[in-house]
């Protein structure tokens, strides 16, 4: 079935079947694939349809990415924002086809990313709220470059953010994601923020917590 999609996947039908289950969909982080996050599929709410997509920028010598990430630029910029675009774009396309091909409730669309796949989770969430629910963004951050221009104006009424990040990350600042929570608050979206000390990565009781907020609100 993949031919009718814009991003391979993997799926995980839900234990407890319904016409239209919630559907949790999973955007892995840099240099990593589909499989990653999909390790904490067993351990999710058994009423979840779950989707974990693969990232469209193949990295040599393996993995994946939703956009290049450029270490060694002089003006310090380090993400391909056109590219980070292209994937919100598609990764929105791939919503609508989830939404036509499985038996999955459109009012009930939520993200889990990781690092870039977290900052791909803002992005599509805040440039489209009308197709989320519930977000859970693990060690990423708001970057606003990659946002939908006047997405200030969207009703974003329905969203609700679970947000976390290592206290010693030595990939991703945990300053950049300190910003998040006022950000979201000056916007009037609901949300949590939560830190762990560990690095780049999620820690146990991390996971017991964002499991426990998931399935407060699917």
């Amino acid at each position: 079935m993949t031919q009718n999609f814009s991003l391979q996947h993997i799926i995980q039908e839900p234990k407890i079947k319904s016409d239209k289950s919630p559907v949790l969909i999973m955007l892995h982080g840099y240099g990593s694939d589909e499989n990653d996050l999909f390790s904490f599929a067993g351990e999710l709410p058994e009423d979840l349809f779950i989707i974990s997509a693969k990232a469209p920028y193949s990295m040599q010598p393996y993995g994946n990415a939703w956009y290049a990430i450029h270490f060694d630029n002089t003006d310090g910029k380090f993400s391909d924002d056109i590219q980070a675009i292209t994937s919100r774009e598609t990764i929105r396309d791939f919503i609508d086809e989830v939404i036509k091909n499985y038996p999955v409730d459109a009012e009930n669309i939520n993200l889990l990313g990781f690092s870039q796949g977290s900052i791909l989770s803002y992005a599509v969430a805040l440039s489209y709220p009308e197709k989320i629910r519930n977000v859970v963004a693990l060690s990423g951050y708001i970057n606003q470059g990659i946002l939908k221009e006047g997405y200030e104006s969207n009703d974003f009424s329905g969203l609700d953010f679970y947000c976390s990040h290592g206290s010693v990350d030595q990939v991703i600042p945990v300053d950049w994601a300190r910003k998040t929570k006022p950000f979201l608050d000056n916007l009037g979206i609901k949300n949590s923020y939560s830190e762990f000390p560990v690095g780049h990565g999620v820690a146990p009781q991390n996971f017991y917590e964002l499991k426990e907020w998931l399935k407060a609100r699917i």
